[in-house]
């Protein structure tokens, strides 16, 4: 008797444990990389990293392009694709996906559209992407890449006119309200894209929310 009771709590404990162990999930093929925005640099992604290697990435997947904020999109641009052929090239990978925030949204989507990259992506997350502008860049206009962020420019007239979401990459944005950089809030969202609504988070509170991250990471992943 005692033996039988063992052995049916052991089998509870075993039904148990597979009942609450996550489901696992296939190693991520594609690595990522991040694409920060005005003034912004590599460290601003720390913790989507730490969130992105929890869910399966390898440190040698993750890669964080840098730009000059002061200087040209259109440049800025072009050498995103530089970055992209040195990923691939290092990784073996034959797709990237790419991550963005507020003016690097402009910086992907001019890759991805007009410089024809979007064969060399798998999936674009755009974080409070600038993608259709925002007014907020009225306040650095001496700069061009202001100028080109600033809504109703010609720079954002050529990733926004005709198909917003080229190719067959798949693409999904995160806005919220509490942004208080882009404004309209709603500049973000692009049609054919999964936009995913926040209630409240913050222009620089999306680069630290796990929550947020996390959902991107299944994103890409997928």
């Amino acid at each position: 008797m005692r033996r039988m009771i063992g052995i049916l709590t052991a089998l509870v404990a075993a039904l148990t444990a597979f009942a609450i162990a996550p489901a696992a999930h296939a190693a991520p093929t594609r690595p990522v990389i991040f694409v920060h925005g005005y003034t912004g640099s590599a460290s601003n992604w720390v913790t989507a990293m730490s969130v992105f290697r929890l869910n399966g990435y390898g440190s040698n997947q993750l890669f964080a392009y840098e730009y000059n904020s002061y200087g040209d999109n259109v440049q800025n641009a072009r050498g995103l694709a530089n970055y992209v052929n040195q990923v691939k090239a290092q990784t073996g990978a034959s797709q990237v996906d790419i991550v963005n925030h507020s003016m690097g949204g402009l910086v992907s989507l001019y890759y991805l559209k007009v410089l024809n990259g979007h064969p060399n992506v798998g999936r674009l997350a755009s974080i409070a992407g600038a993608n259709h502008g925002t007014t907020y860049a009225g306040a650095c206009l001496i700069y061009t890449t202001c100028q080109q962020m600033y809504p109703g420019s010609s720079f954002i007239a050529q990733i926004t006119s005709g198909d917003e979401t080229p190719g067959n990459t798949r693409y999904a944005t995160w806005y919220s309200p509490c942004d208080g950089i882009i404004i309209p809030y709603t500049s973000t969202r692009l049609e054919g894209a999964t936009n995913n609504y926040e209630v409240c988070t913050t222009h620089l509170g999306f680069l630290t929310d796990t929550g947020v991250l996390g959902e991107i990471a299944d994103f890409t992943s997928s």
